[in-house]
Order: structure tokens, then C-alpha cells, then sequence
């Protein structure tokens, strides 16, 4: 078997069995504390280094798959030599940076090592910290790797591998002088490809380097973030999520909701986005559902008699409905960023999050009424098949229902509770509704949710270094003077950010756009008086309008790709919905109780 062949194996077996140790230790603690506070030694240390291997594995499961997030320009240029050259020189680029990091990761490595940390059964924790380094260089060379298809572009590639000792050899003087050339190569690489993550330790590493900081301070600021008591949600999230998607679940979700309101005037389309946003709720915003869901409830609704553009503006815009609810990953990413409390953010969410999925609901029930106007019959209602199709989808009803107790009533923290929702979604899936073999089909499912893990994870804590000096550097603390010298009524800043985000939601990939904007806006809400936990779901809130926003909305691309209609074609269907929806983001906006009430009934604030 060939060296890489070998590699991937190992990839692939190391991020399934960090998986499972990532769900079984919080699961101990879970079910230990009744039983006498029994748990294992040291498991919040094993998680944290756990976590961490998940997040460096996964990225570099992400590299060899191609499923990095990038902004990516690249297919503007078509497939000749202009596409050939902006591949080599974008991917030679992330080669560069992911050499760098590495670098810096050896001197984050080696000081842990004067530290002498053990782990509670005896490894020493710079061991396991050598993730790091090891996975960014072969982050790297498999960039390089990837740059070109023939030896020559390849080999200049990997010469890019040669950076971090060009860098030592510049004098200290000349470096303030390098940054912006070489600010602006990172800036186009990624436009050109380069994944996003790239981009922002690229630029992250010039800063610290301008400053005669060490680079090491990047990979500190990742090692940090690995810290954070809610991190491990997020794979364990993804995880779920990609195992329902790839179990029967749609389908018995569809089969349940059909039942439940295809009687209704609209009913076909109210159950649409019914089952899309408690789709969603499990995989996130990444556009799983359109892909998983889309080709399922379009022919239902043509079938229904809903012309074509309604239909395509529905599943369209449903893809993205119920970001906010409980266990949606979004959630906890920007609980992480912005240090604002998970649980009061799902309970502040729910209201408003009810609100789009009724508004768009509403929208297919007034074409139902049309529908039923022209001379259609409607299904009578069915209590049987309630009854037959809620019993064969129970399980994945109750998987939100689980996470939502177990982390409401106490007996669970996040993490605790989000193991729950992965270990509750693979037994589910493997041995009870036996969609999914736990042996030749599982470990290929949590594979694939590994590179949008690791995807995922690198971009946040590589991210956190730019953060970083992004704060020493206060730049948040003048955009805020910036903008309060120019924006004096809170209404009005939350007009403009409101528009903001909205442009930004359609052009950066929903975490990146958490990741990068979150940091920036929590202190300017802050500073104007907004509630934190009311800015969040304006925040997530506009990010699942943003979806729809022309020219690049995500869900655009994805309904044109699912459905092969051109996307001019597809914005007119949009639209309609893109109003309705916006108008509800408004009334989210400028009626906070709708996000705080909840929280005032139940004694959080």
C-alpha cells in the first residue's frame, strides 16, 4: 500500500477513536456524579488535548479532501492556464503559511516542554501537543502537493516549504517594511483559493513578526481557545448531525410532518419548513439540508400542485430555518467567540427562531390558499398515520428534546450533553432503526464529518491568534470610538449592522463569519447598551437571512447546484422570501423581549 494510502488510513482511525474518546469521557462524568462522583482522573485535561487532536487531524483530513473553507474567486477564470496558475500560486501560498505555523507551534511545543506538565496517567503533555506541529507541516507539503499536476509546479511549491528560515534571515528592521507585499500575497491567495484559515494565520504571523513578537504567539492563542470549556461541543455536534444525515432520518422526519400538516391550506409547504428547520437544528448552516433535504420535499411539493419558482424559493430559503434552535452548532461557536452563555443563547433563540420558520410557513399557506382556490383537493387529516409516522420517527424527535433537558435540568453540562446527542444519534441510527453499520458504514460517516471538523476548529483557533493581536493592537477599541463619533443612537447602529451582516452573511461561509466578526461586534453592542445575549441572536439571525442575499448566497449556490437552475433564475424566487424574512430580522432587531423575555420568566436575568 502506497505511503499515502497509509496516511490516510491513519488519519482516518486516529479522528474515529478521538471521536469516541471525545463522547465516552464526558459521559462518564455525566453518569458518574450520581453514582458517587465517580469519573476518570484528569478527563478535563485528556478532553482539552483531545479536542485538539480532533481539530489538527480533522484539518488535515480537511486539506487532503479539499473541504477547507475558503472565499474563493478561483472559478471566475474557467479551467485554462489562467485557473492552472492561480491554483499553484494560492496553494504555494498556504504551504508557506501552514510551514509557518508549524514553526511556531515547535516553540509553543518546546516551552510546554520546560513546563513538565504529566497527564493523570503519566504522558507528558508535550507529547500529545506535537499534533500541532506534525499536522501543519503535512498540512503543507499536501498543499504543496496539490498546487500543480505536474512535477515542476510541484517542486516550486514545496521550495515555499523554505519559509520560516527566510523569514529569520530578514533583519528586525526590515520587517514593518514586508508586511503590507506580503499581507497583500496572503489577501489574493486567498481569493484565488487558499483557504480562509490560511489567510488569517498568515496575517496573524506577519502582525506578531512587524512587532518582534515571537510567532509562537499564534499557536499559544490556539492552544488557549483549546481551553474553552464548550469547545468540544462542536465536533460533537457535527458529528450528530452527520449521522442522522446520512441515516433514514429525512425521510422519516418528512413521512411525520406530512402527517402532521399536509391537511392544512399550504400544509405541503408548512411541512417543508417545518422538517428543514429541525433538520437544520442538527446539522447546522453548512447546507447539509438543501442537499440532504432538497431532493426529498421538491418533488412533494410539485407534486402538490406549488409551481415550480415557489417551490424553488422554499426549499431554498427553509435550508437555512432553524439555525437558532437547540443543538445548532452556529450557537455554541458564538458562545465560544463572544463569551456569551450557551444555554441562555438557545433560550433567547427560540422565539425569534419560531418566528422566521412561521413567517415562512405563513408564506406557503397563503399559497396553498391559491392552490385550493384553482380547484385543488387537500389530504383529510389522518390521526392513524400521525400516529404510525410519529412513532417511526420518535427517535430523531427526541434527539433535541434530550440535549435540551439533560443541559436545562443541571444533570448535563454542553459537553456532557452534546456526547449524549452523538453517542444517542449513533445507536439510534446503528442498531436501532439500523440505517447505518456500525462497522463498514460509521466510521466512513464520522470521517466525513471530521473534515468539516477540522475545518471547522482550525479556522476558529488559528483564527483566535489574529484575535489576538487584533486586541493588543486595540483595534476594537477604535472602531468603536469610530463608530460612535458617527453613530449616537443605538437604533440606528442596529440599522447599520443590521445591513452589514447581511452583505457579509452572503459572502463569508457562516463560521468564518462568526469567527471573524463576532469579536468586532460584541464590544460595540456592549458600548451602545445592547443586551449581549440580544446582539447574539441579531447576530445569528441575519447570518441565516444572509443565506439568501444575491449574488452569493450560500443557499443560492446550492439550490442552482441541487436543482441545476441558474441563479439569475433563482434570485427572482427568492426574493419574496428574502423580504419576509428580513422583516421578521427586523422585528427580531428593534423588539429585544422577543430574545430577553424568556430569559426574564425563567430567572436568568
Amino acid at each position: 500500500m502506497r505511503a499515502g494510502a497509509l496516511l490516510g488510513k491513519a488519519e482516518q482511525s486516529l479522528l474515529v477513536a478521538a471521536l469516541a474518546v471525545a463522547t465516552v469521557l464526558p459521559l462518564i462524568d455525566a453518569f458518574g456524579r450520581p453514582l458517587g462522583g465517580f469519573h476518570v482522573p484528569g478527563s478535563g485535561s485528556i478532553l482539552q488535548l483531545v479536542t485538539l487532536w480532533i481539530a489538527f487531524v480533522g484539518g488535515l483530513l480537511a486539506t487532503r479532501e479539499g473541504t477547507h473553507l475558503t472565499l474563493s474567486t478561483a472559478e471566475l477564470l474557467g479551467s485554462g492556464r489562467a485557473r492552472r496558475l492561480a491554483r499553484l500560486f494560492a496553494f504555494s501560498v498556504a504551504a508557506a503559511v501552514c510551514a509557518v505555523l508549524s514553526w511556531a507551534s515547535v516553540g509553543l511545543v518546546k516551552a510546554d516542554r520546560e513546563q513538565a506538565k504529566v497527564l493523570s496517567f503519566g504522558l507528558p503533555e508535550w507529547i500529545a501537543e506535537l499534533v500541532m506541529p506534525a499536522a501543519l507541516l503535512l498540512m503543507a507539503i499536501r498543499f504543496a502537493w496539490k498546487a500543480s499536476d505536474g512535477a515542476r509546479g510541484r517542486f516550486a511549491a514545496l521550495a515555499a516549504l523554505a519559509s520560516p528560515w527566510l523569514l529569520s534571515l530578514v533583519p528586525e528592521a526590515s520587517a514593518p517594511k514586508l508586511v503590507l507585499p506580503l499581507a497583500a500575497v496572503i489577501l489574493l491567495a486567498a481569493l484565488l483559493g487558499a483557504p480562509v484559515f490560511v489567510a488569517m494565520g498568515g496575517l496573524a504571523c506577519l502582525l506578531f513578526w512587524k512587532d518582534a513578537v515571537p510567532v509562537a504567539a499564534v499557536s499559544a492563542e490556539v492552544y488557549r481557545l483549546v481551553a474553552s470549556p464548550t469547545l468540544p461541543a462542536i465536533p460533537l455536534l457535527t458529528a450528530a448531525g452527520y449521522i442522522l444525515a446520512e441515516g433514514g432520518a429525512s425521510a422519516r422526519l418528512v413521512r411525520f410532518f406530512r402527517a402532521l400538516f399536509g391537511w392544512m391550506p399550504g400544509g405541503i409547504a408548512v411541512m417543508v419548513a417545518a422538517v428543514c428547520a429541525l433538520f437544520t437544528t442538527f446539522t447546522g448552516g453548512s447546507g447539509v439540508t438543501i442537499i440532504a433535504l432538497g431532493g426529498l420535499v421538491y418533488p412533494i411539493l410539485r407534486d402538490d400542485g406549488y409551481p415550480e419558482g415557489f417551490s424553488l424559493g422554499l426549499v431554498t430559503a427553509a435550508g437555512s430555518l432553524g439555525l437558532l434552535f437547540p443543538p445548532s452548532l452556529p450557537v455554541i461557536l458564538y458562545s465560544v467567540v463572544a463569551s456569551v452563555p450557551a444555554d441562555s443563547l438557545y433560550l433567547a433563540g427560540l422565539v425569534p427562531g419560531f418566528l422566521l420558520v412561521v413567517l415562512t410557513a405563513a408564506w406557503g399557506i397563503r399559497q396553498g390558499l391559491k392552490l385550493d382556490a384553482e380547484g385543488r383537493s387537500r389530504p383529510r387529516f389522518a390521526l392513524r398515520e400521525l400516529g404510525a409516522s410519529f412513532w417511526e420517527a420518535k427517535w430523531e424527535l427526541a434527539l433535541p428534546v434530550l440535549v435540551v433537558v439533560l443541559f436545562a435540568s443541571g444533570f448535563a453540562s454542553m459537553v456532557e450533553a452534546s456526547a449524549a446527542a452523538c453517542a444517542y444519534a449513533a445507536i439510534v441510527e446503528c442498531f436501532v432503526t439500523r440505517d447505518i453499520h456500525p462497522f463498514r458504514q460509521l466510521p466512513g460517516v464520522l470521517v466525513k464529518a471530521g473534515a468539516l471538523m477540522g475545518a471547522v476548529l482550525i479556522l476558529l483557533s488559528i483564527a483566535m491568534g489574529l484575535t489576538s493581536w487584533l486586541v493588543d493592537a486595540m483595534i476594537p477599541a477604535a472602531l468603536l470610538e469610530y463608530v460612535k463619533a458617527h453613530v449616537s443612537s443605538p437604533l440606528v447602529f442596529l440599522l447599520v449592522l443590521n445591513g452589514i451582516l447581511l452583505v457579509l452573511g452572503s459572502v463569508l461561509e457562516i463560521y468564518s463569519a462568526i469567527v471573524i466578526l463576532a469579536p468586532l461586534v460584541a464590544p460595540m453592542g456592549a458600548a451602545f447598551g445592547i443586551d449581549p445575549i440580544h446582539l447574539g441572536v441579531i447576530f445569528l439571525a441575519n447570518l441565516e437571512l444572509g443565506f439568501l442575499f444575491p449574488p452569493v448566497g450560500l443557499n443560492l449556490f446550492l439550490s442552482s447546484s441541487r436543482f441545476g437552475i441558474p441563479l439569475p433564475k433563482l434570485y427572482r424566487h427568492a426574493v419574496p422570501y428574502l423580504l419576509i424574512l428580513g422583516a421578521g430580522v427586523l422585528l427580531i432587531t428593534y423588539v429585544p423581549a422577543m430574545s430577553t423575555g424568556i430569559l426574564t420568566l425563567l430567572g436568568k436575568r
